[in-house]
C-alpha cells in the first residue's frame, strides 16, 4: 500500500463510528477505546483532505462524502473479514469467540447443556454470553447472534428454532398465602390478589396473559414487589415467603412446586406460546464459531417445527 493511502484499521474505525453514530457506542461494540477511534478518524480525514463525519454534542452523522465512502467501504470490509475467516474453516477445528446475546431464562435452562456439549466438541472456541432481556440490536451490541422470542426481526436477519418449541407461563403461590387469601379460579380474580410483578428496563410492566377454550384474558394486577427479569429469583423467594403470587416460565417454577414450596393455580388457563429462536445477520460468510454453533445446534438439538415463525 502506498505510504499516503489510509490504513485498513483507520477505514474500519470510520465505518464502526459511522454505523454506530457515535464514538462511545462504537467503542463498546468493538472493544476499542473511544479516544483511539477518534484519533483514527482524525488521521483518516487529514490524509483524505475531506471531512467524513459531522460531530455534535449529541450525535455523529456521516457527511455526504462520508456516506458515499461508507456505501462503498462496507461490502469491501465484509469481504476482507470473510476472506480472513475462510482461513478459520481450513483448520481442523474452528477457533475464536462466539458472542451470544440471550434472555435470562435461556441462559438458566436450555442453553446450558447446548454450550456444555458445544465446548467439548470445539475446545478452541470461547463462548461469551451477554444475558439481556431488553430488545437490543444483536449486531449493534457487538454480538454474533441472539436468542429471542417472537419479536419481528430486523431486515436481513435469519431465525432458526432453538430450545423448546412450546413454552407456558405458570402462576403459583405459597400454600400459606393461598390458605389466607384463597385460590383464584379465574384470571380476573388476580386483581384482588397480591402479585409479584416483572418490569423491563424500559419501565414497561407486561400484563399477565391467559387462555382457555379459545378465550384470551389479559390482566394487569398489582402487588408489593416489582423486579426486572434478571431478579426473577427474588420474586420467587418472595412468593415462597408468602408475599404474593408469581407468574413465570413453568420450568422456572416447577422445582419449587415439586418441593411443595409453591402451589400452582389457574393451571387450565396457562397459555402456550412459541419457543425461542436463534437469530443472526444473513451475511454470505458467517464467522466460523457461529457457523459451527448453528450446525451443532441443528444436528444435536433438533426440535419440532415452531408454532409460529418470528421472522417477517
Amino acid at each position: 500500500m502506498h505510504a499516503d493511502n489510509p490504513s485498513m484499521a483507520d477505514l474500519s474505525a470510520f465505518a464502526l463510528v459511522a454505523e454506530h453514530r457515535g464514538f462511545r457506542q462504537a467503542a463498546r461494540a468493538s472493544g476499542q477505546s473511544a479516544s483511539a477511534l477518534s484519533e483514527a478518524l482524525r488521521r483518516l480525514e487529514q490524509q483524505l483532505g475531506i471531512r467524513l463525519l459531522e460531530r455534535t454534542t449529541r450525535s455523529v452523522t456521516p457527511t455526504a462524502a462520508g456516506a458515499l465512502l461508507l456505501t462503498r467501504l462496507r461490502p469491501a470490509l465484509e469481504e476482507v473479514s470473510s476472506a480472513l475467516d475462510v482461513l478459520n474453516d481450513l483448520r481442523d477445528s474452528p477457533r475464536g469467540t462466539l458472542r451470544l446475546n440471550v434472555p435470562v431464562n435461556a441462559a438458566r435452562f436450555f442453553l446450558q447443556p447446548m454450550v456444555d456439549q458445544f465446548l467439548r466438541a470445539y475446545p478452541q472456541i470461547r463462548v461469551e454470553l451477554v444475558v439481556d432481556n431488553n430488545f437490543v440490536d444483536v449486531v449493534a451490541s457487538g454480538c454474533d447472534a441472539g436468542i429471542r422470542y417472537g419479536e419481528r426481526l430486523e431486515q436481513d436477519m435469519i431465525a432458526i428454532p432453538i430450545g423448546p418449541r412450546t413454552q407456558r407461563f405458570a402462576v403459583a403461590g405459597a400454600p400459606s398465602y393461598l390458605a389466607q387469601r384463597g385460590v383464584p379460579v379465574h384470571p380476573r380474580e388476580l386483581l384482588q390478589h397480591a402479585c409479584l410483578l416483572g418490569k423491563f428496563l424500559s419501565g414497561a410492566i407486561p400484563p399477565w396473559e391467559f387462555e382457555r377454550d379459545g378465550q384470551k384474558v389479559s390482566v394487569e394486577p398489582d402487588g408489593p414487589v416489582i423486579v426486572t427479569p434478571t431478579a426473577a429469583d427474588f420474586a420467587v423467594s418472595m412468593a415462597i415467603a408468602g408475599h404474593g403470587l408469581v407468574y413465570l416460565f413453568e420450568e422456572w417454577l416447577q422445582p419449587y412446586i415439586d418441593a411443595g414450596q409453591l402451589r400452582p393455580v389457574l393451571e387450565d388457563w396457562a397459555m402456550p406460546f412459541p419457543g425461542p429462536f436463534l437469530y443472526y445477520a444473513g451475511r454470505r460468510h458467517l464467522p466460523a464459531p457461529l457457523r459451527a454453533f448453528i450446525d451443532f445446534v441443528q444436528a444435536n438439538f433438533a426440535q419440532l417445527p415452531p408454532l409460529a415463525q418470528s421472522a417477517g
